[in-house]
């Protein structure tokens, strides 16, 4: 069976709800289906293409011309409204000029400053971890790190930290397509960007921080107060939820994988790899939505016409079996690194730096101070239109002699 609109080079048409409750919690199995059917796939509940083998939502990462974000990463028009002035909504040249005000802040050199403070934090948090007889590895563990240095980096307020980071839980849920999950996450959405604003305009944020930054640079004239709100508003959204999901991941992961914790524990400069295997397994932020602007090629011959939404999922193309081996298994030491969890071309994570750098000294940190890590009861997953993660997650730590 294929799509009426291309019917020489059509992609296969599939009924998959892939915005389910059961395929959001449990997702790789859907990924599989689909990329088993073709480089590109229609998924007619939605009216959008999904796009899910390595090759492909590589492909598609770069060539903006053809996949284009300027029109919203979202799949209803309500969301990409909202976030048009967002950083990940612009395709170059404005994308790229924006963003050297958020790389200025993220680069290596910037970080450099903060790598000891990053390290100390870690090993505080180790220590505490270690100590504790039971802990939830969402709050007692995967907050401490990016609410306290993200934070700090941005310069958010102290008295609105608590508020930001509920509001950034939900906000991913805007995204998907119209119903009462998306409905719920535009709320959620909109309370943040009245929040950002507030601050905005009263400029209560923490001097020389990125937050800061970006309201000199508005104030000056280089960016519209818009889309300085624009900017901080992703940021919050992907800096958090992704780190955070991150480092949850990675102790479910260690927990149920004891031979990989004893790798790292036996040599604790694993834990680089070890972060970047855990983003590629997990992939905390799953998909986002582009436009075709003209007819777009794939590599099995499929062609998605011009004006169709298309979802890059880059959970996907970190699970294909074309691209790793034995993609379905966590290994710290992997030969393959070239995972997309973090994006890939002009939309790459700007802070991707910063999030690697929080997982590798976290796990290093803790693969010193603990034996072996365990569940501690059943955990529970969020169920996010794009996100993926733990809202709870029991576990025990036992430390090390």
């Amino acid at each position: 069976m294929v799509a009426q609109d291309d019917m020489s080079r059509a992609a296969p048409v599939s009924a998959i709800d892939l915005y389910s409750d059961a395929a959001l919690l449990d997702p790789y199995p859907v990924y599989r289906a689909l990329r088993d059917l073709g480089s590109a796939v229609y998924l007619e509940r939605i009216d959008a293409y999904f796009i899910g083998r390595f090759q492909d939502v590589r492909t598609a990462l770069n060539d903006w011309q053809s996949f284009s974000s300027d029109k919203g990463i979202g799949l209803n028009p309500q969301i990409n409204a909202a976030w048009d002035e967002a950083l990940i909504c612009q395709d170059p040249p404005v994308h790229t000029e924006r963003r050297k005000l958020m790389t200025a802040a993220l680069s290596p050199v910037a970080l450099k400053g903060v790598e000891e403070t990053i390290v100390q934090r870690a090993e505080d948090l180790a220590t505490r971890i270690a100590a504790m007889d039971s802990f939830d590895g969402v709050t007692d563990f995967a907050h401490d790190m990016p609410i306290n240095i993200v934070m700090d980096l941005i310069g958010w307020p102290q008295d609105v930290r608590p508020s930001l980071l509920k509001i950034a839980e939900g906000s991913w849920n805007a995204a998907g397509p119209i119903g009462p999950r998306s409905e719920a996450g535009l709320v959620t959405l909109q309370r943040m960007m009245a929040l950002i604003a507030e601050i905005y305009d009263d400029r209560r944020v923490m001097p020389g921080g990125f937050a800061d930054q970006l309201i000199i640079a508005s104030h000056r004239g280089d960016i519209s107060r818009e889309t300085a709100i624009g900017m901080l508003a992703g940021y919050i959204v992907a800096a958090f939820e992704t780190t955070i999901s991150a480092m949850a991941a990675g102790l479910w992961l260690f927990a149920t994988c004891p031979a990989e914790w004893a790798k790292l524990r036996n040599n604790p400069k694993l834990a680089a790899s070890a972060a970047n295997e855990i983003v590629r397994f997990e992939s905390p932020l799953q998909k986002f939505a582009r436009i075709t602007v003209r007819d777009a090629h794939l590599s099995d011959g499929t062609m998605v016409p011009a004006g169709k939404r298309v979802i890059i999922c880059y959970a996907s193309a970190n699970r294909d079996e074309r691209a790793f081996a034995d993609p379905d298994a966590f290994i710290i030491d992997r030969r393959e690194k070239q995972q997309l969890g973090f994006g890939h071309g002009p939309h790459g994570c700007a802070g991707q730096g910063l999030a690697r750098m929080e997982l590798t000294a976290a796990f290093a940190a803790l693969a010193r101070k603990v034996e072996r890590l365990e569940l501690a009861g059943p955990n529970e997953r969020i169920i996010n239109n794009v996100a993926y993660g733990f809202a709870r997650l029991p576990m025990r730590a036992v430390a090390s002699d």
